[in-house]
C-alpha cells in the first residue's frame, strides 16, 4: 500500500474539510488502491468513509448496431412499402432473417404495420424511432431520466449497466497528518527496553471472522452408515471388524454352504485374485465342511457333488459380508455358549456391469442374531422393530432362495414417497449345515439379514443414479453441503417405548 496515497488523502482532508468523492479527487488511482489507503487510515480513526455507488449505463454490441442502423422495427417499416399490397413476410424474412419476427412484433405493438394476409402493410405513413433516439441518449449520457426505458432497453439486450465504487471522506477523532508506524505484536524486547511506553499498537478487529479454513466433509453414504450404526448399537449390537477385504473361496462360499458348482462362484459375479491366486492352508474343520457338501447331515442329504480343496483355497474380493459373519460364528463356537448380536457395515465386490443401480464395489449392512429357541416368526417380529426405527412401519415377507438360509424371505417396504412397496433387504435363517461345522452346538439357531447402504441413501438424499453418489461422476458440491441423515426420530422413539413395554 502506498504511504504517499494515505499521505495524499490527509492533505487534502487537512485542505479542504472532507472529500466528497474520491472518484473525482484522485481520478487515475484504482478503487482497490483507495479502499486499501482508507481501511488503513480508519483502523488509526484518523478518517471515516461511506461507500458512494455510481451505475453507468453504455450500449450493448447489438444496440449500437441498432443506433447505427434504426432500430429493428423501424427497419421492418421503412422496409414496407406504402399502399394496400405491402410485402409479404417470407420476402422480409428473406432479407432481415430473425431480426423480421422482432422488428414485425415490435412494430405491430407500436401500430406502425399490419398483417394482412401473407402480408406486412402500413398503418402510419411516418414514425419516429423513439429506440434509436433513447439509445443515443444512453450512448452520450450514460444514463436515461426514464428508468423504465432503461429496463426495456435492458430486456431486450441492447444496454448493460456497470457499478463504479467511490468513496466520500471525512476526519476521524485521531485525525493528523503524521504517519506513525504501527506495531501489531507486543514483543519481548519492546517490554524489555520500555519501548512498548511509546508505541502505538494496531487495534484488534474483535469481530472479522477470519479466513474460512476447509476442513473435511463426510460423504453421504458415510452420514447414513453413522445412522444405521446407532440403530444397531441401541439394540444391543456388537460390531464386527470388517477389515478383510480378501477371502479365501473356503470362507467366502464352501463354510456357508454354498456349493462350490453354484453360479455366484463364476468369473461372471467374482472377482478372483490373480496373484497369489491360493492361499496356504484351510482352517482345521474344512474336512467337515467338505462331508457337509459331499455326503450331507444333520437332518440334510448335502448337495452330492464332488468338493474340490484347491477350489475352497482360491482366493477372492469378498462378495458379501456374510463371510465376516462366518468366521465370527466359528470364533464364538469356541467359548461356553451365550446369545450374541453382531453386525457389519462395509464394502463388498461383484463383478457387475455398471449402470444407475448398480455398482461392482458397494457397501452391505448385515446382522446376525444368535440365540436359541429361535424361529422364522422371531425373525420377522425383530425386522419390524428394527426398521420402524429407520421410520418404515409397513412390511411385508416374500419367500425367497438362499443357500446358506431356509427358510429364506426378501424384506419389501411401503415408501409413502413413491407410493409403492420396495425391496429393502433379505433375511432368512441359517442352515444347520453351515452352523454346525463351523462349530456352533446342536439348538443354537442363528437369523440373518442383510441390505445395501447405497439404495437407502440414494431414497435419503433424493439421487436417481448411483454413479452420481459414488466414482468420478460424483457432485463434491453434495458432499460440502449436504444435510445429515436423520432417520425418523420421532418414530423410533415411539418404537422404544413400544418394545419396552
Amino acid at each position: 500500500m502506498s504511504e504517499d496515497l494515505r499521505l495524499d488523502i490527509l492533505n487534502k482532508l487537512d485542505a479542504e474539510g472532507s472529500i466528497a468523492d474520491t472518484s473525482a479527487t484522485f481520478k487515475d488511482v484504482s478503487v482497490e488502491s483507495i479502499i486499501g489507503a482508507l481501511k488503513s487510515l480508519e483502523i488509526q480513526e484518523k478518517v471515516g468513509y461511506t461507500t458512494l455507488t455510481t451505475e453507468t449505463w453504455s450500449l450493448e454490441p447489438e444496440g449500437q448496431y441498432q443506433l447505427d442502423n434504426g432500430s429493428y422495427e423501424a427497419q421492418i417499416f421503412y422496409a414496407v412499402p406504402a399502399g394496400d399490397q405491402g410485402i409479404s413476410i417470407d420476402e422480409l424474412k428473406a432479407k432481415y432473417g430473425k431480426n423480421a419476427i422482432l422488428g414485425q412484433g415490435k412494430g405491430f405493438k407500436n401500430k406502425w404495420i399490419k398483417k394482412a394476409g401473407n402480408n406486412i402493410v402500413r398503418l402510419v405513413d411516418e414514425i419516429v424511432d423513439q429506440t434509436k433516439l433513447d439509445l443515443e441518449v444512453v450512448k452520450n449520457t450514460g444514463e436515461h431520466p426514464q428508468k423504465d426505458v432503461l429496463k426495456d432497453l435492458k430486456r431486450r439486450s441492447l444496454v448493460k449497466s456497470t457499478k463504479f465504487l467511490s468513496y466520500a471522506v471525512n476526519k476521524g477523532q485521531n485525525f493528523s497528518t503524521d504517519l506513525k508506524k504501527q506495531s501489531t505484536d507486543l514483543t519481548v524486547e519492546m517490554l524489555q527496553s520500555g519501548q512498548w511506553k511509546n508505541a502505538e499498537f494496531k487495534k484488534f478487529n474483535f469481530d472479522s471472522l477470519g479466513v474460512n479454513l476447509e476442513g473435511g466433509n463426510l460423504h453421504p453414504i458415510m452420514k447414513v452408515r453413522e445412522e444405521f450404526r446407532q440403530i444397531f448399537f441401541q439394540m444391543g449390537f456388537e460390531e464386527m471388524a470388517t477389515n478383510d477385504f480378501i477371502e479365501t473361496a473356503f470362507w467366502n462360499f464352501d463354510a456357508l454352504y454354498v456349493p462350490q458348482q453354484h453360479s455366484a462362484r463364476d468369473l461372471q459375479d467374482t472377482f478372483f485374485i490373480g496373484e497369489p491366486a491360493q492361499a496356504n492352508s484351510l482352517p482345521g474343520f474344512w474336512q467337515t465342511v467338505k462331508d457337509a457338501h459331499e455326503k450331507g447331515g444333520y437332518g440334510s442329504i448335502g448337495y452330492r457333488c464332488p468338493w474340490s480343496e484347491a477350489e475352497a483355497k482360491r482366493l477372492v474380493l469378498r462378495t458379501h459380508t456374510t463371510s465376516v459373519s462366518s468366521h465370527v460364528l466359528n470364533k464364538l463356537a469356541q467359548e461356553p455358549y451365550r446369545p450374541a448380536k453382531y453386525f457389519s457395515i462395509d464394502r463388498v465386490y461383484r463383478n457387475e456391469a455398471t449402470d444407475c443401480t448398480h455398482l461392482a464395489e458397494f457397501h452391505q449392512i448385515e446382522g446376525v442374531i444368535v440365540d436359541k429357541n429361535m424361529s422364522l416368526g422371531s425373525l420377522i417380529d425383530f425386522l419390524n422393530k428394527f426398521f420402524r426405527r429407520m421410520g418404515l412401519n409397513k412390511l411385508r415377507f416374500k419367500p425367497a432362495y438362499n443357500p446358506y438360509t431356509e427358510p429364506s424371505m426378501e424384506i419389501f417396504a411401503w415408501h409413502d414417497h413413491f407410493g409403492k412397496w420396495i425391496e429393502i433387504g433379505n433375511s432368512g435363517m441359517f442352515r444347520p449345515e453351515m452352523l454346525r461345522p463351523l462349530g456352533l452346538e446342536e439348538g443354537v439357531q442363528v437369523a440373518g439379514f442383510g441390505l445395501s447402504l447405497e439404495r437407502p441413501t440414494m431414497l435419503m438424499y433424493d439421487i436417481k443414479d448411483i454413479r452420481e453418489l459414488v466414482g468420478h461422476g460424483v457432485d463434491l458440491g453434495l458432499i460440502k453441503s449436504g444435510p445429515a441423515c436423520r432417520l425418523d426420530k420421532g418414530i423410533a422413539s415411539e418404537a422404544m417405548k413400544a418394545e419396552a413395554n
